[in-house]
């Protein structure tokens, strides 16, 4: 989708029965009467691409893969390890088929190693890639993170990297002169799930000690987290030792810089147990209101704690054109979040709403050179 959006004509090849996404719902858009109802979920993640139903366990499906892949830029697959060989697209074959063809192949645990050749979901990736480990309240239970990050996270990192090929891939044809060389990247949701753990492996790493869940609490910065107030909750993040002593005269605390049990950001991280306390009982004299504009007064990061509608909804979140109307010409409307990134001088763009299954498959046949009889043969046979 983010390829999408940076302007790349993106093909989605679906199986017959449809991306699994679009049956997860509720909440849903559409109709079933009228066989339209899509999950939001699907929706979420589609926009900027064309669908093309095509049944791979057929000849001539096979065949009408090899016919797009012979002048696509790029192939992206998430077949569990060896799935798309099996298909007859081997690296091998695709490497004939298309020698500047850029392969991204993403799995769920990597193409080696004892777990290669396991299924992997978001959820149990999160399980034992120690995400869910350090995630949830101190004696609670390890929880998930609110949204599947460890799909989200193979996501950029694939797309990242599909975009450095395609930049290698045309700076050695400038310099050689000759074919320009494709080449296979893999990602799995592994390896990214410990990508980003960042900090909290190194920390890992450093100790060879396992990790702690703080809940709302910053295992190396204090204080960095959320606070009662008299009539709500409200996080705050002290970053530096500049805000530090700016945060106890905006509370009203004015000896708390000098207290040397908090004197930098180490001894706070130390002597958390005292300093928590203190700020706690303070916060919950006055409304979230009251101290979020002592907070920004004092160029303390701070804020509300706010729900996703209210999030969307915010001042700043509008500014930015965070929610972007979209129309469906059957789905309705079909609003989407915003593109995350502005490139000046090419921006970005939703142009097309998320597919239905197989709204473009005889446009994007038409295109790879089918003729009309042909395309129809193929619906009819149902191999597409």
């Amino acid at each position: 989708m983010l390829l999408g959006d940076l302007g790349a004509d993106v093909i989605k090849v679906e199986p017959p029965e449809g991306d699994a996404t679009r049956g997860w719902g509720p909440p849903w858009v559409g109709s079933a009467a009228e066989g339209t109802r899509t999950a939001a979920y699907y929706l979420a993640v589609n926009r900027n691409k064309r669908s093309l139903r095509l049944d791979l366990s057929r000849d001539d499906g096979r065949e009408a893969l090899r016919a797009l892949l012979r002048t696509a830029d790029a192939v992206v697959e998430n077949f569990r390890v060896g799935g798309f060989a099996r298909l007859g697209f081997s690296d091998e074959i695709l490497r004939d088929l298309n020698p500047g063809l850029i392969h991204l192949a993403i799995s769920g645990f990597g193409t080696r190693g004892p777990d290669a050749d396991k299924p992997g979901y978001d959820f149990v990736i999160q399980a034992v890639g120690g995400l869910m480990s350090i995630t949830g309240e101190p004696q609670g239970r390890p929880m998930k993170v609110g949204v599947a990050i460890s799909d989200v996270a193979s996501g950029l990192f694939g797309a990242v990297a599909l975009l450095a090929g395609l930049l290698a891939r045309e700076r050695d044809g400038a310099r050689t002169s000759e074919r320009p060389a494709g080449q296979r990247i893999d990602v799995s949701l592994l390896q990214s799930t410990l990508a980003v753990l960042i900090n909290q492996a190194q920390n890992a790493l450093v100790t060879g000690k396992a990790q702690i869940r703080l809940g709302n609490a910053h295992p190396s910065i204090v204080p960095y987290e959320t606070f009662a107030t008299a009539d709500g909750e409200i996080a705050i993040g002290v970053g530096s030792e500049r805000q530090w002593a700016r945060l106890g005269p905006a509370l009203g605390l004015p000896g708390l810089a000098a207290d040397a049990r908090f004197a930098t950001n180490g001894d706070r991280v130390e002597h958390r147990a005292e300093l928590i306390p203190i700020l706690a009982a303070r916060f919950a004299t006055a409304t979230s209101a009251s101290w979020l504009e002592a907070l920004d007064a004092a160029g303390i990061p701070a804020g509300p704690i706010l729900d996703v509608p209210a999030a969307f909804s915010s001042p700043q979140a509008i500014a930015l054109g965070s929610r972007v109307p979209l129309r469906h010409e059957r789905l309705g409307q079909v609003d989407q979040v915003g593109i995350p990134f502005e490139l000046a001088a090419t921006p970005a763009a939703i142009r097309i709403p998320p597919p239905m299954l197989g709204e473009h498959t005889a446009e994007i046949l038409a295109e790879a050179g089918y003729a009309p009889d042909a395309i129809e043969r193929l619906r009819t046979a149902g191999v597409t």
